[in-house]
């Protein structure tokens, strides 16, 4: 879904600052020096970024090629192949060497894959669900190996069946056993109604698929927003330390992390909030555990796409743990 975006007017308004509001002067300051960087003026460390809200003096930064973008943030500003080329041009400016695919722009995953080597970026992973034949499994598999991709990741299930979750977990570890053989690590990125749905005694989705997903075959790409609401909704006292929880006690390997921050002062519906802008410990959770990759997302813009993928790239670049 869109949201109601208008995909060329919001291009047109992610490449034009001055025509962009801003949800906080923070936020402004921050676009403004990814501006900066952008045409090589230089740029000084952000405060949103240096300070965090985790304290402890801790020093660490993410690798620069650590860092990617969930394509479905950028969706109503990609409707076109022109729109995506522009969209992708700007990634590479902000300083992006990979993303993670939500579809393929328009193209072939071969002529995708040569206009991502002219820009220097890698899609590194994509949201794939799951397959309804080996054909199709096949397919997106090559599709995987054709772009130089390291990850592929169901993006989303759900049900208030116990016998669908069951299914669905025993498909992906067949899936999975498929995919190492192409090369590809195999994961499954959470929502909040993993860890709320009752599936009859208590039992949720999240405890059904950790402990039925084989750790040696299937990865977590744990989507901190949701983890984060799932804390919320479930009533938890420290909803980043129920984050924490999440990705601790998981058997499976979190390799990936889509940073999405949240506003609570926003409507039910989008409490969605561009990174340091909003109430998710970053720094905290980072230092309970690190990932192969810190993926930017922001399901709905509310200023515009590329503003969010510039504040994110920005914020994660500059952040210590």
């Amino acid at each position: 879904m869109c949201f109601g975006f208008d995909g060329g007017r919001t291009l047109r308004d992610s490449l034009d600052p001055k025509g962009a509001s801003r949800r906080s002067l923070l936020r402004g300051a921050a676009v403004g020096a990814a501006g900066a960087a952008t045409l090589g003026t230089g740029l000084a460390t952000p405060a949103l970024a240096r300070s965090g809200r985790g304290g402890h003096g801790a020093q660490r930064p993410i690798q620069h090629d650590r860092i990617s973008i969930q394509m479905y943030t950028l969706r109503a500003a990609t409707t076109t192949v022109t729109d995506a080329d522009l969209v992708l041009t700007r990634l590479a400016q902000y300083g992006y060497e990979r993303i993670e695919r939500a579809g393929l722009l328009g193209r072939s995953a071969a002529q995708l894959r040569a206009r991502l080597d002219e820009l220097g970026i890698r899609a590194s992973s994509s949201h794939d669900g799951i397959s309804q034949d080996a054909a199709a499994l096949r397919n997106k598999l090559e599709d995987a190996v054709t772009l130089g991709q390291r990850y592929i990741v169901v993006p989303y299930l759900n049900s208030t069946r116990l016998e669908d979750w069951q299914s669905w977990a025993d498909q992906m570890n067949a899936e999975a056993a498929v995919a190492k053989r192409y090369g590809l690590r195999y994961g499954y990125h959470n929502h909040a109604h993993e860890f709320t749905i009752d599936l009859g005694g208590g039992l949720t989705p999240w405890e059904v698929l950790t402990s039925r997903l084989d750790p040696r075959l299937v990865h977590l790409e744990v989507d901190l927003f949701w983890a984060y609401t799932g804390g919320v909704n479930t009533g938890a006292a420290d909803p980043n330390q129920f984050a924490i929880d999440v990705v601790r006690g998981a058997p499976q390997r979190v390799r990936q992390y889509h940073a999405k921050d949240r506003d609570e002062s926003g409507p039910p519906d989008n409490k969605f909030a561009d990174l340091g802008t909003g109430v998710l410990d970053f720094p905290r959770i980072f230092r309970a555990h690190t990932v192969e990759e810190y993926i930017v997302e922001n399901d709905q813009p509310d200023v515009s796409p590329l503003t969010s993928a510039a504040v994110g790239h920005l914020y994660l670049e500059h952040l210590r743990f």
